[in-house]
């Protein structure tokens, strides 16, 4: 049972990590698209898929940044009773 429970964990992780990457890079590549279509420039697609790659990386590293605080937190009642020994 808990074997399934952390698969499950894993799984759902990962598409929370592949949506906060792709979801920025689509919108903006999307956005450049239809900005050098209306202003006929051929530049903006480029510059903002970089900026939506950016955005996604930002949004993986704030995600990771928080499983890790929350993984941290829970070892944190063994290792602060470590430190007054």
């Amino acid at each position: 049972m808990k074997y399934s429970q952390s698969v499950y964990r894993c799984l759902a992780l990962i598409t929370q990590f592949t949506i906060n990457m792709l979801v920025p890079v689509f919108l903006c590549s999307f956005l450049g698209l239809y900005a050098d279509k209306k202003l006929g420039t051929s530049f903006w697609f480029v510059v903002l898929f970089f900026v939506g790659a950016l955005a996604g990386f930002r949004n993986i590293f704030i995600l990771a940044k928080k499983i890790y605080e929350q993984k941290e937190g829970e070892h944190g009642y063994e290792r602060e009773n470590r430190r007054r020994k």
